[in-house]
Order: C-alpha cells, then sequence, then structure tokens
C-alpha cells in the first residue's frame, strides 16, 4: 500500500524518532509501523498539527496514542460513539498506558476518581464524546487542566461536506482556542478531497502536514449482486452458507435486523440481530459474545460496527442498499483486517432507495418551522439575550433535533446568534454526609452561605431540588460561586449531585435577525444540503452500476489515484456488472383514500389541539412515514394512512398530492 503525502515531509532521524521507535516495542509489542504512521507520530512530536486520512483497519488510532506519550500534558481525545472509547480505553489499559473517559455510564465514585487522576497528572489520555463539552461543569473543570493535543477522531463529521456531518464538530475549534491546546490531530478514514480541504482549513493544518495512505485493499473482494426483495432472503442464506468464518449483513431498519435474524436463526445460522433499539446492556451481551466467536452472523443496523475491531472478519453482506459510498467504504472496511481474503458482498436492487431518501426529506425544515424559530428568537429574548433548550424548541418548532442544532449552527456562521454558556436548568443533590456534619467542616460567612443553599433545597424523600435563580437572589451571590460550592461537595463526596436540561445562552444581533433575507437564506441552505444528500444516493447507485472494476474507482473517490486498473477480485472485472431494478411496482392508494387519510390527520390534531399548518411538506412526510416532532408528541403513527406511500420515492408523492392539497385548502 502506497503512502500519498502531501508535501514532503521526511526527516533525518533524530532522538525523538529513535524514542518513538522503541516505544512502538516495548510498549505496544509492534516490530514496526504501518503506512503512515511513523510520519504522522514524528509530525505531532515535532509539534505540528496533522491530518491523517487511513482506511478502516490501519491503525489510525495508534499515532494518538503513541504521541501521547511524548508529549508533556493531557491529551484529549474526542470521539464520537461510547463503544468506540470502551474498546479504544480496553487496548491501553492492557498496554499499561494511563487512560480513562468521563461519560455518563460512570458512577459518582468512578467520575471523582478520574477527575483526581486528571488533576494530579496521572493520566495520559482523556476521552469524551464531543457533547461532554455542553456539559457546564466539565468545561469548568478542563478549563483548569493544561492539554498537549486534541485528537478529534471521525474528524469528518466536522465538514458539512462530509457524509456522517455532526453540527456539535463545528464548535471544536472554537473549543480548541479558549482552551489553548497548542497540537491537534484529526484522525478519519473516508474523506473526499473536498473533505480533507474543509477539515484543514477549520484547524489550520498545513497542506504538508495532511497524511493519506493508499484506499485500496487487495484482500477485500467487492461483488454487487442484483436480488429482487421476493428472492434475497433465500441468497443471503444461500451466500452465508458459501462464507467460512464470522461476517456482519447490514440492513437499514430495526425491525429488518429482527426479521432476517430470526430468518437465518430458523435456517440453522448462529445469528443475532443488533440495534439502537435494544438496551445497551444488550448490544454489549451481543457485541461481546460476536468479538468471543460465540455468533458467526450479526444483522445489523449503522449501529453496529464503529469501535468494532475483530481482525478476522470474513465477509459483510449489504441486505439492504448503504446510506452512501462513504457509509460502504467504512462498513466493508470491518472485513478482513488480518489480512486475509474477505468477502464483501451488496444483495442490491432500487427498493430501498425512496427509504434512503426519507430519511434525507426528514431532516429538512419547513419554512414555517424555520420562521418559528426565528420568532422564539425574537420574542423570547431579554437584555439581548436568548436562552434555549434544543428538546423544547424541538416540539415547538416541529423540526427534528439534529438538524435543529444545525439550524443554530448557521445562525451563529450568519452572525445572528452568538454562544456565550451553556447550564443546567435543573439541580438536584442528595446528602451523602449529614448536612450537620458537611457545615461543621467549615466557618464563618462560608457556613452561612452553605446552609442557606441547603435550607432553600426543596427535599422530596432523598433529594433536594435546588433553584439556583431563588439563590442567587436571595443570598445575593453569582451563579459561578454556586456551581463551585455544589461542585466541591460534590468531589468531597459530602453530597451527590445530579444535573439536567442543558439550556443554551446566546448573544443576540437584533438588526441581523431583522434583515429579510435571512429566513430564505436558511431554507435555501438546507435545501441544498438536502440536494446534495439526494445526489450522494444517486452516487451510490451509479457506483453499484458501473462496467469499470469497482475497487479501482472506489479508491478514486477518496482521491487514491494510484490503485489498480484492473484489480481481478470484484464483480465488475469477473465479468458480472450488475444492473439494478426494482423488484415490484409499488401500488398507490387511491384518490378518495388519500383524502380520507389526510381528512384523518387534520382531525386528530385537531383534537389534541395542536395548531400546526398541513403544509404539503407535512402531508407528504405524513403519507411517506416520515416521522417529525409533531407525529410523534401526537401518536400521529397509528394513523391508518401514516406511511401509506412509504414504498414510494418521497418526490413522487410530493407531487402526486399537490392537486390534493390545493383541494383540500
Amino acid at each position: 500500500m502506497q503512502v500519498f503525502l502531501m508535501g514532503d515531509n521526511c526527516r533525518q532521524p533524530d532522538e525523538k524518532h529513535l524514542e518513538i521507535r522503541s516505544t512502538l516495542k516495548t510498549v505496544f509489542g509492534f516490530d514496526d509501523f504501518r503506512e503512515g504512521q511513523e510520519q504522522c507520530i514524528n509530525q505531532l512530536i515535532h509539534g505540528q498539527s496533522s491530518l491523517a486520512v487511513f482506511p478502516t483497519g490501519s491503525g489510525k488510532s495508534l499515532c494518538y496514542q503513541l504521541a501521547s506519550l511524548h508529549l508533556p500534558k493531557l491529551t484529549l481525545v474526542v470521539s464520537p460513539l461510547l463503544a468506540l472509547i470502551k474498546d479504544q480505553l480496553d487496548f491501553l489499559n492492557l498496554k499499561g498506558i494511563q487512560a480513562a473517559s468521563i461519560d455518563s455510564t460512570l458512577s459518582f465514585e468512578e467520575q471523582q476518581q478520574v477527575s483526581a487522576d486528571v488533576r494530579s497528572g496521572k493520566l495520559k489520555i482523556l476521552m469524551v464524546s464531543v457533547e461532554r463539552f455542553k456539559n457546564e461543569r466539565f468545561r469548568r473543570f478542563i478549563q483548569g487542566v493544561q492539554l498537549s493535543m486534541l485528537v478529534v477522531d471521525e474528524a469528518h463529521c466536522i465538514s458539512e461536506w462530509g457524509h456522517n456531518f455532526r453540527p456539535d464538530y463545528l464548535k471544536l475549534p472554537q473549543y480548541r482556542q479558549e482552551l489553548n491546546i497548542p497540537l491537534v490531530l484529526l484522525l478519519t478514514a473516508t474523506a473526499t478531497k473536498k473533505v480533507k480541504r474543509d477539515m484543514a482549513q477549520k484547524f489550520a493544518i498545513a497542506p504538508e502536514n495532511i497524511i493519506q495512505t493508499g484506499f485500496y485493499r487487495s484482500n477485500l473482494n467487492l461483488n454487487v449482486v442484483p436480488v429482487t426483495a421476493q428472492h434475497k432472503q433465500r441468497f443471503l442464506l444461500e451466500t452465508i452458507q458459501r462464507q467460512s468464518g464470522v461476517g456482519v449483513v447490514y440492513v437499514t431498519l430495526q425491525n429488518t435486523a429482527e426479521e432476517v435474524a430470526a430468518f437465518l436463526q430458523n435456517s440453522g445460522v448462529n445469528a443475532l440481530a443488533y440495534h439502537a433499539g435494544y438496551q445497551s446492556d444488550n448490544r454489549q451481551s451481543i457485541q461481546n459474545q460476536f468479538m468471543n466467536g460465540q455468533v458467526q452472523v450479526i444483522v445489523a443496523t449503522i449501529a453496529f460496527g464503529m469501535g468494532i475491531d475483530k481482525s478476522d472478519i470474513r465477509f459483510v453482506i449489504h441486505y439492504d442498499l448503504p446510506k452512501s459510498i462513504e457509509n460502504y467504504s467504512q462498513e466493508i472496511g470491518r472485513a478482513g483486517r488480518d489480512g486475509l481474503p474477505s468477502n464483501c458482498i451488496t444483495l442490491a436492487n432500487l427498493d430501498g432507495i425512496n427509504t434512503l431518501e426519507n430519511f434525507v426529506f426528514g431532516d429538512t425544515p419547513e419554512k414555517q418551522g424555520i420562521q418559528t424559530v426565528l420568532d422564539d428568537i425574537k420574542n423570547h429574548s431579554t437584555n439581548g439575550q436568548w436562552e434555549v433548550q434544543i428538546n423544547s424548541l424541538s416540539n415547538h418548532s416541529n423540526i427534528r433535533q439534529l438538524p435543529l442544532k444545525t439550524l443554530l449552527v448557521q445562525l451563529e456562521i450568519m452572525g445572528t446568534i452568538n454562544p456565550i454558556y451553556s447550564y443546567f436548568a435543573e439541580y438536584k443533590f442528595k446528602y451523602l454526609q449529614p448536612m450537620d456534619f458537611i457545615l461543621a467542616q467549615f466557618e464563618g460567612e462560608r457556613r452561612e452561605f452553605l446552609s442557606h443553599i441547603f435550607n432553600s433545597a426543596s427535599m422530596k424523600k432523598i433529594w433536594g431540588e435546588l433553584n439556583l435563580d431563588k439563590i442567587q437572589s436571595s443570598y445575593g451571590c453569582d451563579r459561578n460561586r454556586l456551581i463551585t460550592a455544589l461542585d466541591y461537595l460534590h468531589e468531597k463526596q459530602w453530597i451527590e449531585l445530579q444535573t439536567k436540561n442543558m439550556t443554551d445562552v446566546y448573544r443576540v444581533d437584533a438588526p441581523v435577525l431583522q434583515k429579510p433575507e435571512l429566513l430564505p437564506n436558511l431554507y435555501n441552505y438546507f435545501k441544498d444540503k438536502e440536494q446534495k444528500e439526494i445526489a450522494r444516493i444517486g452516487a451510490l447507485v451509479r457506483f453499484f452500476e458501473l462496467d469499470t472494476c469497482l475497487s479501482n474507482n472506489l479508491a478514486r473517490y477518496f482521491d487514491d489515484l494510484e490503485s489498480p486498473h484492473h484489480c481481478g477480485h470484484c464483480s465488475v472485472c469477473s465479468g458480472h456488472p450488475a444492473t439494478l431494478t426494482s423488484s415490484v411496482t409499488p401500488i398507490w392508494p387511491n384518490q378518495e383514500d388519500l383524502r380520507r387519510y389526510v381528512t384523518d390527520l387534520r382531525n386528530h390534531l385537531s383534537q389534541k389541539g395542536v395548531e400546526v399548518e398541513l403544509s404539503l411538506e407535512t402531508i407528504t412526510r405524513f403519507l411517506t412515514g416520515i416521522t417529525v416532532p409533531v407525529f410523534t408528541r401526537n401518536r400521529v403513527k397509528g394513523l391508518p394512512g401514516f406511511g401509506s406511500c412509504e414504498h414510494q420515492r418521497y418526490s413522487d408523492v410530493f407531487k402526486a398530492v399537490q392537486g390534493l392539497f390545493a383541494e383540500l385548502q
């Protein structure tokens, strides 16, 4: 595998270079680096922020793990999934590297121990999710810690051109500045040229410090097999029976995972379903069984995979089409990490295109929803500040939480709002030591202050609820002192403190908010994003129908121009290019049924006291079975018309109901 270096960054061996090779052997037990690792680590220990684009399973994590041991202070790692964090911590602890995470699964005592280890300098690596930065108490804590490096795993999430864009990632450059972190490492397996450029610019990474290894993997056999829905289960079974070793079957929907797993079980295959709808303990148990070789096949949604570092996965089968070429690449990349031949098979037809598209359309806010958000800012700002809780605003505006977060980030970029701080709206505590014991540890005004806090609490059984605003007003103190005191008591293990209802506070630029072009600009941004995502799905279908080498085209998509033109081990090179068709022609409900469905929806919402305009988008989402907050909150799924056109393309339903929509006005 060739390394593509964007600039010549080679150096003569120096003392640091020799030290990292020694660490590689003594700590990690490896005799040599994989492609790209050594250059990345050398850049980091010489103080150069870097972007590493390595294929799935090629050792991205070692870059920060080894480099952190040669940096003086703490390395802070931001990772998108708890499962990924846990797996990496297990590896680090196995190697004797002092590492920990701060997350919601830790007990009170465990959180205290991690905090103490960070403050004492015992830890070299601390891992958190990006959402952890919203935690008021965490930000206060980490601001008091000296950091050597910020590592952003799955860094493509920061790019709006990437396939898994997450708005919270856009704030990481700001956090880096606020925390004065001198060094950054971005890690990803899937980045096109545009995404690489976008990531590097956001963190001011020089082009010569972008490292990309060759994308092509000679041990992966890529096969696209056209299969109709009627024959898909049988074909899946026969395909699995021809495989050796363990594998993963990817599906789009949770209920499909359960149905396919049940079919395989009844056919004598040792299979289990896995999806985000299962309880955490159940998911962990299933994952452990697969990792330990107790289960041959996992039938899973995309919830399974991140953090799964099993080297001997012999096959990955896509029962449904993946969401994008990027997702396809990530998912097949979990096969054959031991370098042995592995099969990647897609059972393809056009039946699931509408499902993939519906995910996209469901995340596009309606214009009236955006207007609702703008009105909320105008009507609920006080002294130039606006406070918001995402869950409440999502319900109020009928915009899903992820696109709502994206909307708020866009408002920041446009200068309409500017984040000031976040806080928890609710604080509650329980005594771990008697109140008299706690007060006896203090004297004078400090004792009086704590006594006022305790006496102001509304005690319900063992938990006391605190109204911080009321305490501030009655005692004449600021919020910062209150939180500092509560955190101190929590750290001393005299009380257990719990917080919830994160509230974000923004400064509002009223003149910008009043600009008439603001609403159309925001709406056009989302419509443009929608069309890009639909185009991404179209690119996926075109990829599967190519008549030239799949392996070469996949590598070129990710800017690897050096892969072989004819791999010799994909379905096209084997003489079997695919042509995808729909299994059946979906049947439309008749006009009378459609009218009844829409009338039922209108009556149902009216009975619930919901004042929402039944726009063309709302009706289309109802008929195609797309869930939005107003539907979830008012149990619309139970109506007979919900999803009655779920097998139709959204764009077709949108056109078909235009006449119906006009008729019902």
